[in-house]
């Protein structure tokens, strides 16, 4: 483990919908875990429940209609450089992505290289892109999860900080088990931010390298 105090990290959190990871790292923040302050919140949704969060705990919130931009032919990549002043205007050290339906693009990957992190709610390499947990179930799997990973340009292919494993049930609809994950998507993702605070990440290759960190003293198997 490093033994320089954590930085106080500014976040950039993009998100298009209701914002629960959003109020878990707000939670983490004002319970004191987590070594960061919420520089700003942006969505490319006006009505994104996660805007009210962001107001109701004096978080800056800036909604960035992504119509004017429609119909140009590099309209993803000038979408992006609009956010990208948005968040060098906040001076935002690390991107969160939570819940951000929009893929980004190179214009936001290299500016933020291994200072932007997504969270996917599956063990990633497994079941990328949307209705992971559908994707699970139909593929019969026992255990199911959630992964905080760097993004890259590819979609959810980027270096891996953190997983949590949750069982899956027998009768378990797609709903149920994502709820089962979210929970543990709330605990993982102000973890790996406080890991990145604490300056224990190095990124190698493919492999994330967490300084100090220790195998968990008990696995589990379903069915039991």
């Amino acid at each position: 483990m490093s033994d320089r105090p954590p930085q106080t990290v500014r976040l950039g959190v993009l998100l298009s919908g209701r914002g629960s990871n959003l109020q878990a790292i707000i939670d983490a923040i004002e319970a004191g875990t987590l070594s960061a302050e919420i520089a700003v919140v942006v969505s490319n949704k006006q009505d994104a429940a996660g805007l009210e969060r962001a107001r109701k705990h004096n978080v800056t919130q800036v909604w960035l209609d992504p119509k004017p931009f429609a119909g140009r032919p590099d309209s993803r990549e000038s979408y992006d450089r609009a956010l990208l002043d948005v968040l060098r205007k906040y001076d935002v050290d690390l991107v969160v992505l939570a819940g951000y339906m929009k893929i980004v693009t190179t214009v936001l990957v290299t500016a933020y290289e291994n200072r932007m992190m997504n969270i996917h709610p599956s063990l990633l390499p497994s079941f990328p892109g949307l209705e992971a947990q559908k994707k699970a179930l139909d593929h019969g799997c026992k255990i199911a999860g959630c992964t905080v990973h760097f993004v890259t340009e590819g979609v959810d292919e980027g270096p891996i900080i953190i997983q949590a494993v949750v069982p899956i049930g027998e009768g378990d609809s797609p709903d149920i088990l994502a709820a089962r994950i979210l929970e543990q998507e709330h605990m993982i993702y102000p973890r790996a931010i406080q890991l990145y605070a604490e300056r224990r990440l190095r990124v190698e290759g493919r492999r994330v390298i967490v300084a100090g960190a220790r195998l968990p003293s008990k696995s589990f198997h379903n069915p039991a």
